[in-house]
């Protein structure tokens, strides 16, 4: 099953994350099939870019977004 998550990247304590489309087997920092957006909270407001044409498309494939990438989404669409 393809899972549209977030992925941790940044250094410590300086965290921001990109929003790919995954194996729900992968792991969380691991193997990937496609990047679709990042998103910053460190920044003031917080930074969120997704391409909501591929987040669609991979939606309609089947894959399903985590709850925390829900509610991101939520707040575009």
């Amino acid at each position: 099953m393809v899972k549209i998550r977030l992925t941790r990247k940044g250094s410590n304590k300086q965290p921001f994350y990109r929003i790919v489309a995954a194996d729900s087997r992968a792991p969380r920092d691991g193997k990937f099939l496609e990047i679709l957006g990042y998103y910053d909270p460190r920044k003031s407001p917080h930074t969120l870019e997704v391409k909501i044409d591929r987040v669609k498309t991979w939606i309609e494939r089947g894959a399903k977004p985590t709850e925390r990438v829900g509610k991101l989404l939520s707040k575009l669409m």
